[in-house]
């Protein structure tokens, strides 16, 4: 049982930490590029870094950009982000195999979380955009 418990204890440590470093060091930061259209505080012109994520939903979706709400957006997308890996992370040190077979395992269920979260979560954004 100390397992178990040790195991929650770090994924909500990991997903706490995950949350605020996805969401405040690199979503916030490009989103108020995007919104400043490239200027920074000091006047200095950067270059637009846009999120990956939204990118990815919009063009599989074809949602239309002007639509979304680029500050909830970025909310769950750390939300998702932050749950996948310390998810991964807290079953992959459950498994008592060799450190190929958590590697490999890990792999695979990194890649169907990605995938069907982000499946979830677009259509939930068309149905939102279908209903207005």
């Amino acid at each position: 049982m100390n397992e178990y418990l040790l195991s929650v204890y770090i994924f909500i440590g990991l997903f706490i930490i995950v949350y605020l470093v996805d969401y405040f060091l690199i979503n916030k930061r490009k989103l108020t590029l995007i919104k400043n259209k490239g200027i920074t505080k000091k006047g200095k012109k950067k270059k637009i870094k846009n999120i990956s994520e939204v990118d990815y939903l919009t063009a599989k979706f074809k949602l239309k950009e002007n639509n979304l709400n680029l500050d909830s957006m970025i909310i769950v997308i750390s939300l998702i982000n932050a749950f996948i890996i310390s998810l991964v992370s807290s079953i992959v040190m459950l498994l008592p195999f060799a450190i190929m077979w958590q590697l490999i395992i890990a792999f695979a269920l990194l890649f169907g979380l990605i995938y069907s979260l982000y499946e979830i979560y677009g259509r939930h954004l068309k149905h939102k955009e279908e209903r207005k």
